[in-house]
C-alpha cells in the first residue's frame, strides 16, 4: 500500500461533515464550484487536489494549512510524522563507491557553503520540517547543520542519492564555484 495514499485515507476517515465542508470552502479559489459540489468525502477532495498538483507526497504544505485552519492539530501531527518517516529502508543506500563520492562532496560543500545551506537543501527537495528540526538541534553550529542536512538527504533519497544531484542543486542555487569544486 502506498504510504501517502494511506495517510490521505486516514485523514479522510477522521474528518466530520462540518470539517469537510470547511475544507471545501477553503479550496474555492483552487477548485471549481461544480467539482466542489460533487465532493462527498475527504478522499474525493484529496483526489481532486492531487490531480491539480496542489498536494503530493513531497508537497504537503497546502494540506497542512487546510488542517490547521479547521483546528485539527491531531491530523497535522499525523502529517508531520509522515514527513519525518524514512521513505527508504537502511539497505536501500548508495553503493560503497557512491557513498565515498558523496562524503567527499559533503566535505567540499560544508567547507564552501555558509548561510545558504537551507536554500541548497530545499533545492534537493528535503521537507521543510526536517530542515527546521536540524536547525533547532544544532542552533549555533552552521557546519553541523549543513552536514546533518546532507546526511539526512542521503538517507532520505536512499540509492537515488547521487553526487550529480548535489551538483545540479548547487548550480540551481547559483553556487557554481562550489559545484565546480565538487566536480573536481
Amino acid at each position: 500500500v502506498n504510504p501517502f495514499l494511506s495517510l490521505l485515507h486516514s485523514i479522510s476517515s477522521g474528518l466530520s461533515d462540518t470539517e469537510l465542508s470547511a475544507m471545501k470552502f477553503l479550496c474555492r479559489d483552487r477548485i471549481t464550484k461544480r467539482k466542489l459540489e460533487a465532493v462527498q468525502s475527504g478522499r474525493e477532495l484529496f483526489t481532486i487536489l492531487m490531480e491539480q498538483r496542489e498536494i503530493a507526497s513531497g508537497s504537503l504544505e497546502f494540506l497542512r494549512k487546510l488542517l490547521q485552519h479547521i483546528h485539527r492539530d491531531d491530523l497535522v501531527a499525523q502529517l508531520v510524522q509522515f514527513e519525518e518517516e524514512e521513505p527508504h529502508a537502511p539497505d536501500d543506500q548508495p553503493d560503497v563507491h557512491e557513498k565515498r563520492l558523496l562524503e567527499a562532496a559533503f566535505r567540499v560543500i560544508c567547507a564552501n557553503v555558509g548561510r545558504e545551506w537551507k536554500k541548497l537543501v530545499r533545492e534537493l527537495g528535503m521537507p521543510e520540517v526536517k530542515l527546521d528540526r536540524i536547525e533547532v538541534a544544532h542552533r549555533y553550529d552552521l557546519y553541523e547543520q549543513l552536514i546533518q542536512a546532507l546526511r539526512e538527504w542521503q538517507r532520505w533519497r536512499g540509492k537515488d542519492a547521487k553526487v550529480a544531484d548535489l551538483i545540479k542543486a548547487l548550480r540551481g542555487c547559483n553556487l557554481n564555484l562550489v559545484a565546480d569544486k565538487v566536480e573536481e
